[in-house]
C-alpha cells in the first residue's frame, strides 16, 4: 500500500463520496447494527448490553454479555469488521489489565474453533471467532438469526472454557 499524504488520501475520500454507495453501505451498516441490538435487547433481558461503537470505518460494535461473565470482568461484543466485510464475536475483559490477565490463564488451554488473543497494544480480545463472512444485508432476518445463533454458542462455549480454567 502507498502511503499518501493526508490532502491525497481526503481528495480520494471525497471522489469516493461523491459517488455516493460508501454514505448508502454505512448507513445500512450502522442500521442494521442498531436494529440487531435491539432485537437482542428485547429478548435477552438478563444480559447487560452496551450501546454501538460506530467507530471509524474499521469496525463497530456493541457488548452482549450474561451477567455472570459480566461479573468477572468479562464482555461479549458482536464485532462488525468493515474492511474484512465479516461479523466476529470475541471475549473481551473490562480493561487490558483483565484481558492480560484472562489470556495468560488460558494460554495453555485448547480453544478448539476459538482464537487466543495475544497481549499486544490495539488488541481488544482475549478470545475471536469468526461468524459470518460476506454477510447478506439484503437477507437481514436470515442474517439476525445466523448471528444471534453463533454469538449464543459461543457464550454457551466460553462459559465452560471460564469454568473449567478458573
Amino acid at each position: 500500500m502507498v502511503i499518501q499524504s493526508l490532502n491525497d488520501s481526503v481528495k480520494e475520500y471525497t471522489v469516493q463520496l461523491q459517488k455516493g454507495d460508501i454514505q448508502q453501505a454505512y448507513k445500512g451498516i450502522m442500521t442494521f447494527m442498531s436494529s440487531l441490538r435491539k432485537h437482542l435487547e428485547s429478548k435477552y433481558l438478563e444480559y447487560s448490553m452496551s450501546g454501538v461503537y460506530f467507530g471509524y470505518m474499521d469496525m463497530t460494535y456493541f457488548a452482549f454479555t450474561p451477567i455472570e461473565l459480566k461479573e468477572k470482568d468479562l464482555k461479549v461484543a458482536i464485532v462488525y469488521l468493515h474492511v474484512e466485510n465479516r461479523f466476529d464475536v470475541w471475549l473481551g475483559g473490562v480493561n487490558r489489565k483483565i484481558q492480560g490477565e484472562y489470556i495468560q490463564r488460558l494460554k495453555e488451554k485448547d480453544m478448539g474453533d476459538y482464537r487466543l488473543s495475544q497481549v499486544a497494544p490495539g488488541v481488544d480480545s482475549i478470545i475471536e471467532q469468526v461468524l459470518v463472512i460476506l454477510p447478506d444485508f439484503d437477507d437481514q432476518e436470515e442474517l439476525v438469526g445466523v448471528l444471534e445463533e453463533g454469538v449464543l454458542k459461543f457464550i454457551s462455549n466460553i462459559r465452560s472454557i471460564i469454568d473449567e480454567s478458573f
